[in-house]
């Protein structure tokens, strides 16, 4: 058991010392990782052992035996390999999912647009699917995934445009420091109605609230079920995208130069994001600060090279949302902690640290 937390804690707090353990030794734009074949093979050892810490621990406690016995050897009439195929399996699928979505559209964001805060709910793009999902339930009556998933994506494209709208006002246009600013704008105006929508609806607050924590638990797979192609195809363009992006941040003028239709590109990567940002929200809720803290890590371990970071965010956000999930367990047994509540308290350092040694100017 104290095995297992300490794993864990690691887990949770591994992007605030990588970061800063790079910055210190002056390794920020020093690649660590240099030989990619050996650098994905360990990320897939990660992400792997993840999934097993996800599907051993809980408030039933199981061998490891057990775990492996119900993936291997399935017996309808135990208690435990019925836990572990019905309601852990379901749950590790959720957060492979949403960690890869929202850990690829985070890096998506910060590249675009040339941000280090940049992150879709910084942005207000997960509130904005939020509370289009909260009004559908409210309005509407429509609680099942087929119904209000796509009132994720309409809430989450209507509040990029916003953001991006408000940031563009004034000179210099749309520049990282406005964007953030238009982002806390943008969430704290949905937030607050939001909030009001909950307060005046106990029948909303009621099936809404875990959810709104930032939950994977208690959930089939339905969601992923009707989403899948979108989720697939946006992962798919999005890891597509880096070359893309390293021509982009050498500057509007020489990719244009270079043959790049750079509005066509943002376009593109805002589509990409608002897909990836809507299916992860519609299927655990906003959980803060995934798509901040994994593209910043792995930009840390890899260098300036979306190429790379795109695919290492892919496969190192799910260890962080099953991190978090596997800690809310066991740290409050038998009660859990919603993942996105233990989300937001390790991104919530890491964002001030960012604040505190970043040069937004310079980005």
């Amino acid at each position: 058991m104290v095995a297992a937390v300490l794993i864990l804690g690691a887990i949770m707090v591994s992007p605030i010392l990588v970061v800063a353990w790079c910055r210190k030794s002056g390794r920020v734009a020093q690649p660590i990782i240099t030989n990619h074949t050996i650098g994905i093979f360990v990320s897939i050892l990660l992400v792997g052992g993840a999934v097993l810490l996800s599907l051993r621990y809980g408030a039933l406690r199981m061998s490891w035996s057990t775990v492996l016995n119900a993936l291997v050897k399935f017996d309808e009439t135990s208690h435990e390999h019925l836990i572990v195929r019905e309601l852990r399996w379901s749950r590790t699928i959720l957060g492979l999912v949403a960690g890869s979505s929202l850990a690829v559209a985070g890096a998506l964001t910060q590249g675009v647009t040339r941000n280090p805060l940049g992150d879709p709910g910084i942005l207000g793009i997960n509130a904005g699917a939020t509370f289009a999902i909260v009004t559908a339930i409210y309005a509407a009556d429509i609680v099942t995934p087929k119904g209000y998933v796509w009132f994720a994506f309409l809430g989450a494209s209507v509040a990029l445009v916003l953001v991006y709208a408000i940031a563009r006002v004034g000179s210099g246009g749309a520049t990282p420091v406005k964007l953030a600013l238009a982002g806390v704008i943008i969430t704290a105006l949905l937030g607050g109605w939001t909030s009001s929508i909950l307060i005046l609806d106990e029948e909303t607050f009621d099936e809404a609230r875990f959810w709104l924590a930032g939950s994977i638990s208690s959930r089939g797979t339905e969601e992923i079920s009707v989403l899948y192609p979108l989720i697939i195809l946006g992962l798919l363009f999005g890891v597509s995208m880096g070359r893309q992006i390293n021509i982009l941040n050498l500057g509007d003028e020489t990719a244009t130069s270079l043959g790049q239709r750079t509005a066509l590109v943002r376009v593109c990567v805002g589509g990409v994001v608002v897909l990836l940002c809507g299916s992860a929200v519609a299927i655990a809720g906003p959980l803060a600060f995934v798509g901040l803290a994994i593209p910043h890590m792995v930009r840390s371990l890899v260098g300036a090279d979306y190429r790379w970071i795109l695919i290492y965010s892919f496969l190192l956000g799910p260890c962080l949302v099953l991190g978090a999930d596997v800690t809310g367990r066991v740290i409050m047994r038998p009660e859990e902690l919603q993942v996105g509540i233990v989300t937001a308290a390790v991104g919530a350092p890491f964002l001030i640290y960012l604040v505190r040694f970043t040069r937004l100017s310079e980005v």
